[in-house]
């Protein structure tokens, strides 16, 4: 009984740091916005940092009152030079694998209307409001979401449950759900067990905190900037062969050395 009220504790911690980022959020766009009916582009950015910077608040708060050493909590180990070389080779292989199954999902399933007023909420109208987003996706978001999830969440449910895999699956289940995003659920589910594995395996969310920030930070560029200007990149709308080779290599070459290292 005991083992169940701190699991319901840590899970309604993370549920609670949800929440709290769209309250945030919330609050800034009901101070700042004068005209409910159209969004201001700055606020809503400025908005997205303060959130993502506040998601950490409730599992600090948790841990105090706990008395848990929060580094540890939140697997907030250092690692090694080639680590972060490795887990950075992945990254990038899954990056482009994930980017050539979602154009293809593109061109199967008509793109809803919301992901594309999502792609022009996305496109900076002023300088101050390209360095808010930016740091929001792109630093803000990776760093609370990895401390929140694979720190937090996933590391006591190893603990808790001594399943690794259920553990990863269960944390990837939360971080895809918390996205409220149904046409990209599955490939952040799938993306948030790779996140999973290389927090595990490396006994750090450095590792998982590189590969969403540089998800994140592509995903940023494409939305933001011209894909006619990816050059060789693309081949007729979709990733080109070349790419998806590289891909494939770096995915293998990463694994197998953060594998190797990690032993």
């Amino acid at each position: 009984m005991r083992s169940t009220v701190r699991l319901g504790g840590v899970v309604g911690v993370v549920i609670l740091s949800v929440i709290s980022a769209f309250v945030i959020g919330g609050i800034i766009m009901g101070i700042f916005a004068s005209d409910p009916e159209q969004i201001n582009k700055f606020y809503l950015y400025l908005s997205f940092f303060l959130g993502q910077g506040v998601i950490i608040l409730p599992p600090i708060y948790y841990l105090n009152i706990k008395k848990k050493p929060i580094l540890n909590s939140f697997r907030l180990n250092p690692i090694s030079a080639k680590t972060f070389q490795n887990s950075a080779v992945f990254s990038l292989g899954v990056i482009i694998v994930f980017d050539t199954f979602d154009r293809i999902l593109h061109q199967l399933v008509p793109t809803p209307d919301y992901i594309i007023d999502l792609g022009n909420i996305m496109q900076p109208e002023s300088t101050l409001g390209f360095i808010f987003l930016f740091l929001a996706v792109v630093i803000m978001a990776p760093i609370g979401e990895e401390i929140v999830f694979r720190g937090f969440l996933q590391k006591f449910l190893e603990e808790h449950w001594k399943d690794i895999t259920r553990a990863v699956l269960v944390t990837s289940l939360f971080f895809a759900m918390i996205h409220f995003n149904p046409f990209w659920t599955v490939q952040i589910y799938l993306l948030g067990v790779i996140l999973g594995f290389l927090s595990w395996r490396t006994n750090s969310i450095i590792p998982s905190i590189v590969l969403h920030s540089m998800n994140n930070g592509i995903a940023f560029i494409l939305t933001v900037f011209d894909e006619s200007d990816l050059g060789i990149y693309l081949w007729n709308e979709n990733v080109s062969p070349l790419f998806i080779a590289i891909a494939i290599y770096l995915i293998y070459s990463g694994f197998k050395n953060i594998t190797q290292n990690e032993k």
